[in-house]
This record gives C-alpha cells, structure tokens and sequence, in this order.
C-alpha cells in the first residue's frame, strides 16, 4: 500500500485540519470535533441550516460542499464510518439560527441510526430538526450496509437544492417538502474498475483480475449486480444509461441534469471520454442535457471507476437552484 499519509489512524483528524487551515475563508472546525461550519455562518441568521456527512474518503463529499448556497456543515466520520451523533449533534448546534436544520443523509443503516439519534439530542433543546435519507444508487435494492438503496453521488444535487432555497429563506417545512419531492428524480449507477484501500486495512475491499471490471458496486467496496471482462467507454455508458432509462423512462420531451462523477483514482481524460459517450447516446435519444458536471464529487478514496446521475428536472427552479453560484470548495460554477 502506497498513500501520502502518516499514522493510518490520523488520517481524517489531519484531513479536517489541513482544510480547515487551506480555506479559512469558506469553513471552520467545530471545537472537539471532525465536523466543519460555514466561516460565514453569521450571514445565515434567520434561516434554515443544512447539515450532511458521513464517513470519510469520499472527498470533497462532504465538507468540500460547505458554504454559502450549499451546506451549513458537515460531519467527517471515521473512513467509510459513520460520524457519532455528538458530533452530528454539534454541528446542528453550529448551524442553527432559529430557523431549525435539515439533515441531507445518506441511506447506509449506521448514518441512519446515527443521524437520528442526533436529531432527537437537538430536539431536546428545541432545536427543530427535519431531515432526508437519499437512496439514489440504482444498482441493487439491498447491499452491504442498507436497507434498501444505497446513498451516493446523486446526493450532491440534494446539497445544492436545498442550499439555495435555505439561502433565499425558505422555511424548514418547505424545505422539507421540496426534499421529498426532488428525490424521486435522482438516480445513479457506478461501474468499478479497482476497488478502494482503506489505509487502517491496507489491501483492497475487494479484487477484480486486471480485464474485469464491476458494474454497480457501491462507495465503500459493497458487491454490484455483474463482473464483465473490459469494455470500451461507450459500451460502459450504454449500459449504465439502459439501467438509468429504466427507472426515469428517458424522454426528449422533459429536462435532465447529468452529473458524470469519477471515484477516486479516474483522470479527467477518462471522465470527459466517458461524459462525451453518454451525451451521444442521449443525443441518440433526442436528449440535451440542460446541466451538466464532470469531476470528483464523491469518490471512494483510490476506487478506479466512474459513477452516472441522471436528474430529471420537474421544476424549473431546480434548474435554477443547480445553476445559482455557491461559495464552497468543489462547487465549481458551470
């Protein structure tokens, strides 16, 4: 095992603190904590607080979304562990400023559980706390973890959504409401090509001989739906974007976003290949996706592999949520 670290047990600690002190200007550490607020929390007097996290090695999920127009805060559990709800518990303290917090959670059962738990801790101090489970992963209905879908990139899009109506003021139950109706849309499937290394373990979650690759499998090494011999980019894309046509029944005549996501250990080249396959195949299909993003935005520490989101746009103000600029570290405009 090779990794730029130094004691595999100081891996998220050092993490968090490097961050911290690289962007001062977008996030702070919660004392005695892993968990990050926005710097500019004062500027959210008034309205709803939006908290997510999860275990680490999915960077820049999630504190790489923390900031004006997106989260409030995040919570940086242990590497694919979820975060204790004392810390979970501090960063709704953090980000609450009367109006209540939504909590953005991913559906892996020790989040869930975690989380909750969290949830009644401030509610105890009245604190009003609200909150939604993203199941956006399509490859399998139960796996490692879960009950019921897996949680993964598609719940980037439910960051910036209820950023932006928490930064123009909407209320905790509207956004409550809108969390629940935006979620149905979103869908995701992955396709691996190398599992990740957790550093505390030291050999992969998993093995694939050098010409196999895995489709569906999740972001902390959890088993997919079919191990193939390797394909060419474009016959990756099809079958991933056949898997997505099942569940959004793809049509020209409504508005997607696409959200092309690599895993940790994929150049860009390979994701902008990849990204140039799928819009081809949605051009095959009359289909222009009116917002697209490639890049890094929840990997799996050095997983090689790709992930695909379809969002099928019911609103057009979601178009406009996506589009709104927000002031984080890996949301980039565009």
């Amino acid at each position: 095992m090779k990794k730029i670290i130094n004691n595999p047990a100081d891996c998220v600690p050092e993490m968090v603190d490097g961050l911290v002190r690289t962007y001062p200007q977008i996030v702070e550490q919660i004392s005695d904590t892993e968990a990050v607020v926005r710097s500019d929390k004062a500027s959210m007097k008034g309205k709803v607080g939006i908290v997510s996290g999860g275990g680490s090695g999915h960077e820049p999920t999630h504190a790489g979304f923390v900031g004006k127009g997106m989260l409030s805060a995040a919570v940086c559990g242990q590497i694919f562990t979820s975060p204790t709800p004392d810390q979970i518990y501090e960063a709704i303290k953090a980000s609450n400023s009367g109006a209540g917090v939504f909590m953005v959670v991913k559906n892996y059962s020790g989040d869930v559980m975690n989380f909750d738990m969290a949830k009644d801790m401030a509610e105890m101090d009245d604190i009003k706390v609200k909150s939604i489970v993203v199941d956006d992963d399509i490859a399998v209905e139960n796996s490692l973890y879960t009950q019921g879908r897996r949680g993964v990139a598609g719940t980037i899009f439910m960051h910036k959504i209820l950023g932006y109506y928490a930064q123009n003021g909407a209320s905790l139950d509207e956004i409550d409401k809108i969390a629940h109706v935006v979620l149905p849309n979103i869908k995701t499937i992955a396709v691996a090509l190398s599992a990740a290394t957790v550093p505390e373990v030291g050999r992969p979650g998993f093995e694939l001989a050098e010409d196999e690759i895995e489709f569906g499998v999740g972001i902390h090494s959890e088993p997919g739906y079919r191990r193939e011999k390797i394909q060419p980019s474009r016959a990756l894309a099809a079958e991933l974007l056949e898997k997505l046509d099942e569940k959004l029944s793809l049509n020209k005549e409504k508005k997607y976003a696409m959200l092309v996501n690599g895993m940790g250990a994929t150049p860009l080249m390979e994701q902008y290949i990849f990204s140039h396959d799928v819009l081809d195949l949605l051009n095959e299909k009359g289909i222009v996706p009116v917002f697209s993003k490639v890049g890094n935005f929840m990997t799996s520490l050095d997983m090689a592999g790709i992930s695909l989101t379809l969002f099928e746009l019911k609103d057009d103000k979601w178009l406009e949520a996506l589009n709104a600029p927000a002031e984080t570290i890996a949301w980039q405009k565009g």
